[in-house]
């Protein structure tokens, strides 16, 4: 420890002279050796005067001198610097230990061979001793004529009313090296400054209310009627985002004779932001004030400026960008953290101690209370009774404008005549913004009550259509023609072909249509079956699915037509749990129970999930209004004569099952459904794949909906009138359009809440997040328990796979989301959508029962 030579109970000196350090080293060094030996240099400075000794930084020192216009002289004697000035009748004595006395106590170990050096204190010492101390290793000489500026502030005056009367600027100092390279002379040409800080405002037995965060439609209406009722005026530090949606609250603040300041757009810390970030956070919040009250404002208040007395520069930076922007800064002394929430009996209290503890030094004349950014109902309670208490004081309520020397017209002056058009524009702009913000709430909870109502609804119609009693069937073998699609199906029909005629129906007629393929799917159908007269190959120019059906019809003999793709496997009682339903001579097509057979991945698990919970619950529902809008390609029957009379498979759009389900309805015939006819078929393994099927799906769904549209103009068939196409329209179509607004309000008000936590803590977070979250997670959990009661109805009782479906949430359903989005944007486009093909895996297999 090789300083206080003198020290703060002693006289004034030489901290630490060059001498007396080189002497009290050695004195060391032989007691300790120089390998162990560590000694720790001073910088820092003491101030002596006639009530004492400060410990001063040298930050404080060289502001001491500048502000005492005092000179900083080397004392070449003592190698220290120091300083001599009277403040009255109080002479001061400082002395210091700044880089130049470093670097010659330096010079000094390494002559000693000492390598071990200590700093006392850090945070106090002149920033030049880390040059001294990279000089000392190696081997050079520092530089030592730049002196930062100071990072302590110089506030002057009494008041919370804030001027920045001066930036820091840095120093400068010229030192010269004798021969043995110590430091002979040193002369500040100019000592560094920090900010100059002004405090104006001080008024005995006057209060100021202000209120930062809001408006908030809850709290500040009554807070601004307790004013109103108690004739108290307050001025109100606005939040651009929050006033967006209340114009009627800022034109009832200027009415009523308050104030309005700015307090930012977004509430972020400034002290982190860029200097367009705050630019932009200002102008923004003073546009919509203009636009929405034909005032400006010229007063701010920084998010986070807790006190009157910044410190440091990341909270003077923002307040100068204001106060170049026109600003007057409002601080405040009066804090009794209401934003934490107490109850209202401290904040009463601690509102009523910091008013009295005013000092020469310190006034008291602004409170900071909050209308926004959380539950202000204690504020709320407390308020009256701070008024009461501080008029019964004899304290007066005045506007910060008062105590800033401001006029109203001056705090909120009104809009100049030539600035009208562009706040009018602003109007517009501001009020679009707050109309989109509300239109996202809303849609959010619209989203919410559709797919609540869609999931309740359907489930309970699916329960209900269960527990009827429904005759069986009569046993009916109708003659039944089996029609395969078929393009570039090599590996997988001749597999195909024989599962078909392995079913437990006798005298089936298997047709495969080969719709142009350029493999040798022909080739594979003729030599496996080319003896066996059951089998039909029909080759086909390229056409589309449709078309190959069409022609491939033409040979069929059969008085019911199944038409499955090339990867589905029928079970073998399933033809004949289809063709049973023909006994009745108005059904004229049944639909059938599809499953994915390629359960090999997560894509494909979702997918197997959503048939059970969603498409086969839908069809369970819909079948007892005889509103079925889709008779599944992968299994379904049709009845000839029903296609016969509305001229086969459509081919003028891309769901032609869905296109002729509802044309045989429209044609007078019915439609129903057997759970019991199971079919597994191969879903896309990818999540590329699985889009561009359900875009086609969804493409064509829209064309379905748009081509039977007359449906509901006519209002038959009565089923799909009332039920089918509207619930299509509205839960296929336009649910899933509005369905990512769930995701992104939810997504939105978390990182908004996130923002807040951060920067305000839980306690001023808004309860949005937590109504949006409380209003998902029941969505959430109707979704589980109508997907459970799914699982429940299907006959072969799998296990229920629930976090599987919550998980479906976060990516599955917004791919869907997307391709209905996408769909429409086509359609509205007028886009041609083309059929694609999905990459067959051959992996697709049945599952057991208990495994469904």
């Amino acid at each position: 420890m090789a300083y206080d030579q003198h020290w703060q109970g002693g006289t004034p000196g030489p901290i630490a002279a060059q001498t007396w350090f080189a002497q009290h080293v050695q004195d060391a060094l032989r007691a300790i050796g120089p390998e162990k030996i560590v000694v720790a240099l001073g910088s820092y400075a003491y101030d002596w005067h006639d009530g004492g000794t400060d410990a001063l930084s040298l930050d404080e020192a060289w502001l001491a001198a500048h502000d005492s216009s005092a000179t900083v002289r080397f004392d070449a004697a003592s190698g220290n610097a120091g300083f001599a000035y009277d403040e009255g009748t109080r002479h001061h004595q400082i002395w210091m230990l700044d880089a130049a006395t470093c670097w010659n106590e330096m010079r000094a170990l390494k002559r000693l061979g000492i390598a071990g050096i200590a700093l006392w204190r850090l945070g106090s010492e002149d920033p030049g001793f880390w040059n001294d101390l990279a000089a000392f290793r190696s081997g050079g000489l520092p530089d030592l004529r730049h002196v930062a500026s100071l990072l302590n502030t110089d506030v002057e005056g009494t008041g919370e009313i804030l001027r920045i009367t001066a930036t820091p600027s840095e120093g400068a100092r010229d030192v010269q090296f004798d021969n043995d390279d110590l430091i002979a002379r040193e002369r500040y040409r100019q000592l560094p400054t920090p900010y100059q800080v002004q405090r104006t405002g001080a008024q005995p037995h006057m209060v100021a209310l202000t209120f930062d965060d809001g408006p908030d439609p809850k709290w500040t209406p009554k807070i601004l009627s307790i004013l109103e009722r108690a004739h108290v005026p307050a001025t109100f530090f606005v939040v651009g985002e929050n006033a967006l949606e209340h114009p009627g609250l800022l034109r009832r603040n200027v009415a009523d004779g308050d104030e309005i300041g700015n307090h930012t757009y977004s509430h972020p810390n400034l002290a982190t932001a860029s200097p367009g970030q705050t630019e932009l956070e200002l102008n923004a919040t003073q546009r919509l004030v203009q636009a929405y009250t034909g005032r400006s404002t010229r007063l701010f208040r920084a998010p986070y400026f807790g006190d009157a007395e910044p410190t440091t520069a990341d909270e003077l930076q923002p307040a100068l960008a204001a106060q170049r922007a026109g600003y007057t800064v409002v601080g405040l002394h009066v804090d009794p953290n209401d934003w934490q929430r107490p109850q209202a009996d401290k904040i009463v209290r601690e509102v009523d101690r910091q008013v009295g503890d005013v000092t020469p030094d310190r006034s008291a004349n602004i409170i900071l209370l909050h209308d926004g950014g959380g539950e202000r109902s204690q504020t709320v309670a407390a308020l009256p009774r701070i008024i009461a208490n501080l008029q019964a004081r004899g304290y007066r309520f005045a506007l910060v404008s008062q105590l800033a020397g401001l006029n109203q017209a001056d705090a909120m002056p009104p809009v100049k005549a030539n600035d009208l058009t562009a706040v009018r524009i602003d109007v517009a702009i501001f009020i679009l913004l707050a109309g989109g913000s509300a239109l996202l709430g809303w849609l959010f909870y619209l989203a919410i009550s559709l797919g609540i109502g869609r999931a309740v609804l359907m489930a309970s119609l699916a329960w209900f259509q269960s527990r009827r009693d429904q005759a069986a069937p009569p046993v009916h073998q109708p003659s039944v023609s089996v029609i395969i699609p078929a393009y570039n199906e090599e590996r997988v029909i001749e597999a195909s072909v024989r599962r078909v005629l392995s079913s437990a129906y006798p005298g089936l007629q298997v047709i495969v249509a080969d719709d142009g393929s350029s493999d040798a799917t022909s080739a594979v159908v003729a030599r496996a079956f080319g003896s066996d007269p059951r089998v039909q190959l029909v080759t086909l120019a390229n056409g589309g699915k449709a078309a190959a059906l069409n022609r491939a019809l033409l040979h069929a003999d059969g008085d019911v037509i199944i038409a499955l793709d090339a990867d589905t496997q029928f079970e073998p009682e399933t033809i004949g749990r289809l063709a049973r339903w023909f006994a009745n001579p108005e059904i004229g097509a049944v639909a059938g129970d599809a499953r994915v057979g390629n359960r090999v991945n997560l894509v494909t698990r979702w997918q197997a999930l959503e048939y059970i919970t969603a498409q086969n619950l839908e069809r369970r529902a819909l079948a007892g209004f005889d509103a079925m809008t889709v008779v599944p390609g992968a299994v379904g029957a049709w009845r000839r004569r029903a296609l016969d009379a509305v001229g086969g498979y459509p081919e003028d759009t891309l769901a032609e099952d869905q296109d002729l389900t509802i044309a045989i309805q429209r044609a007078g015939w019915r439609v129903t459904y057997d759970p019991d006819a199971v079919a597994w078929t191969e879903a896309p393994e990818s999540f590329k794949a699985l889009a561009r099927q359900r875009y086609r799906w969804a493409f064509g769904t829209l064309q379905c909906l748009w081509k039977h549209g007359p449906i509901l103009r006519e209002r038959r068939p009565t089923g799909l009138a009332l039920v089918g196409l509207p619930q299509a329209w509205l839960f296929q179509i336009a649910f899933a359009a509005i369905s990512p607004v769930i995701d992104l309000a939810l997504l939105l008000s978390v990182i908004s809440t996130i923002l807040r936590v951060q920067q305000h803590g839980w306690a001023q977070t808004n309860g949005d997040v937590a109504a949006m979250a409380l209003y998902w997670l029941i969505f959430t959990g109707i979704d589980i328990i109508c997907g459970w009661v799914a699982y429940r109805l299907d006959g072969r009782s799998p296990p229920y796979p629930a976090l599987l479906l919550v998980a479906q949430r976060f990516i599955y359903r917004q791919i869907m989301y997307w391709v209905v989005i996408r769909a429409i944007a086509s359609a509205i486009g007028g886009w041609v959508v083309g059929w694609g093909k999905l990459e067959r895996s051959g992996r697709v297999a049945m599952q057991q029962p208990a495994a469904a």
